[in-house]
């Protein structure tokens, strides 16, 4: 999300990491050529990109309400007379909202005590596999039986994005733990199916190739022998957590059923490769190699795919 001096705001979206690295590039570029009277100073910039807690945001209130705002962007609620009784007004309720936020209680608290159930979106891998008793979350397998069932022929399938409003809905009701029948008509669009598979994977807050293993995979996609190269790769999937091992070997099979159909579905390994390199794997704190990296992501799915009986077979293969 952009927001521009004069005030206006636009939102650009992708699922493609090196596109969006691209755009992030030219809106650089393009502020840099703004002569410095009219560039937003790095404080304010910061505080405008970076994610603030409630009471970060509410501790900032007053040096955002003082900057001029232009007249079309003026709400009836923020229109302040700034006498002295309507400073100490908001005083009193700033104070009373920070007290509210700092008592409020934690995630874990609430879903210990059963007021908020364990979600599948954004929950730790092992943990949505300890629930429901398995070593690959249901909602996993269950959009790839959907894709198979009817996606296998699309053209762009994983590539094309889907509605994100019923890619969010999708992602209330696993959530809630409704029962989820993909065959209903409100998901006939395979490619919510697609997206809403791709956003479990992108939500996982350690993604399905751990952290710690990040470099030691990028490592071996560097030997130059090919392979020294998959025995090496083989090795590393081996010591994966159980969890891990078991949801990459099932989406990794389903990914090579794509790939096979490439004459129809336009999907080769290469294209899912950078598709899903970004998604499920990256490293832990991001640097200024990120499009080296991203290279590497790529290049690591795509390598699994064509050598998927070798990877995931046994040791005779």
């Amino acid at each position: 999300q952009i927001t521009t001096v004069s005030g206006n705001e636009f939102l650009l979206q992708s699922d493609i990491d090196f596109l969006i690295l691209d755009w992030f590039h030219a809106i650089k570029n393009a502020i840099d050529r703004l002569p410095k009277e009219q560039r937003i100073t790095s404080r304010n910039l910061e505080f405008k990109l970076r994610r603030s807690s409630s009471i970060e945001l509410l501790n900032n209130l007053d040096t955002e309400s003082k900057e001029p705002k232009p007249e079309h962007r003026k709400s009836l609620i923020f229109r302040l007379n700034y006498s002295a009784s309507d400073t100490n007004d908001r005083n009193r309720v700033k104070s009373r909202l920070k007290k509210f936020i700092s008592r409020r209680p934690s995630l874990k608290t609430l879903q210990e005590k059963g007021l908020i159930k364990d979600q599948i979106f954004g929950s730790h891998l092992h943990l949505v596999c300890e629930h429901e008793k398995s070593t690959v979350p249901q909602f996993v397998r269950l959009c790839i039986k959907a894709v198979e069932r009817r996606g296998l022929d699309v053209d762009g399938i994983y590539r094309v994005s889907g509605n994100l409003a019923t890619i969010q809905k999708l992602r209330f009701v696993v959530n809630q733990e409704e029962k989820l029948n993909l065959d209903d008509s409100q998901w006939e669009d395979i490619h919510v199916v697609t997206g809403a598979l791709k956003m479990f994977f992108r939500e996982l807050p350690e993604p399905l190739f751990p952290y710690c293993f990040f470099e030691q995979f990028v490592e071996a996609i560097k030997i130059q022998d090919n392979a020294t190269r998959i025995k090496s790769i083989k090795s590393l999937v081996k010591k994966l957590p159980r969890p891990n091992y078991d949801t990459m070997k099932i989406l990794f099979e389903h990914l090579q059923k794509i790939a096979a159909k490439e004459s129809v579905n336009l999907m080769s390994t290469q294209s899912l490769g950078i598709v899903f390199g970004p998604t499920l794997l990256r490293p832990e704190k991001e640097t200024g190699n990120m499009a080296v990296h991203m290279l590497y992501q790529n290049q690591i799915v795509e390598l699994m795919l064509s050598e998927y009986s070798k990877i995931f077979g046994s040791e005779e293969d």
